[in-house]
């Protein structure tokens, strides 16, 4: 698999991102679904938006390393949050964290909605390539 990102422009160099991702000749490409903050008892968080990244960050990690896939091949992390005034003044370090941790230069979106399911207020979706 060859991959290149693309940034046209001087200030994408401080999103933690790209503009866009071109992949050639992929093995595998894994969709994996929205992840929140779910234990492996099914339960759904109700803690703090930052405690809920921390565990959603490790179901996505778990996920795409049992599917035989690694994180930084992820080209694509749309961020889906109940508030982004609140993600970006509790949860931006973890979420920076976690991409510099595995060399993650992706296309991203982040959606602030109304709600996600029952009492999550984070959710991240992930394309792998490999």
């Amino acid at each position: 698999m060859e991959k290149r990102t693309v940034d046209p422009w001087k200030w994408g160099e401080y999103t933690n991102s790209a503009q866009a991702v071109d992949v050639k000749q992929p093995e595998g490409t894994l969709y994996c679904s929205g992840q929140v903050a779910i234990d492996e008892n099914g339960q759904v968080s109700d803690a703090d938006m930052r405690t809920q990244l921390l565990q959603t960050i490790r179901n996505v990690e778990q996920l795409i390393s049992e599917a035989g896939y690694e994180c930084r091949h992820i080209v694509r992390l749309n961020v889906f949050t109940t508030s982004t005034a609140e993600f970006f003044t509790t949860c931006l370090d973890v979420y920076q964290g976690f991409t510099a941790r595995h060399g993650i230069k992706q296309a991203t979106t982040l959606v602030e909605v109304k709600g996600l399911y029952q009492t999550a207020t984070v959710e991240l979706e992930a394309t792998v390539v490999k």
